[in-house]
């Protein structure tokens, strides 16, 4: 018996449709890796704010570490160093003013409740206090789907000079 063979007639539009399925499957894996290089935006820009204000509170801790090391300003410190927004004592402005630059969605000054830096000094003694000092940052695209801010929370304890 002889093996049937199609006819050229009959072989027809395959390889339009082989091209065809070709194209959609790389459709999709073009439309995935641009998804994926959205997703590692985000995420990069989220890891650019977060290191930001661990930077700002550790600089801020270190220059309250320096005045508790100076026994002439430590007694100052929960003075000097004491913020919950609003107009910053002259010891923060500069700081305050960093952290409104660096970070977005901060605006102490226009609105002192809109995710301002926030500085609390307690149980201070001639010895030391506790410091905590809370950095918050909002994106506007966060802040238009009504999501809370994103913070970073240093607690610490200060001692000056025995």
């Amino acid at each position: 018996m002889k093996n049937p063979a199609r006819s050229p007639r009959q072989m027809q539009g395959v390889m339009l449709i082989e091209a065809l399925l070709a194209i959609l499957i790389f459709s999709i894996g073009v439309l995935a890796i641009v998804g994926m290089q959205a997703v590692a935006i985000k995420t990069v820009t989220d890891a650019k704010y977060r290191s930001q204000a661990a930077f700002l509170a550790n600089e801020l801790l270190a220059q309250i570490w320096n005045d508790a090391s100076n026994p002439a300003a430590a007694p100052n410190i929960p003075v000097n160093y004491s913020y919950a927004g609003g107009t910053p004592p002259a010891s923060l402005t500069t700081w305050v003013a960093d952290v409104s630059s660096k970070l977005p969605g901060i605006s102490p000054a226009v609105n002192p409740t809109t995710n301002a830096p926030t500085v609390t000094i307690s149980s201070a003694t001639t010895q030391g206090a506790t410091v905590q000092i809370v950095v918050q940052w909002q994106t506007p695209e966060e802040a238009s789907q009504g999501l809370p801010p994103h913070n970073h929370t240093v607690l610490a304890s200060v001692y000056g000079n025995p």
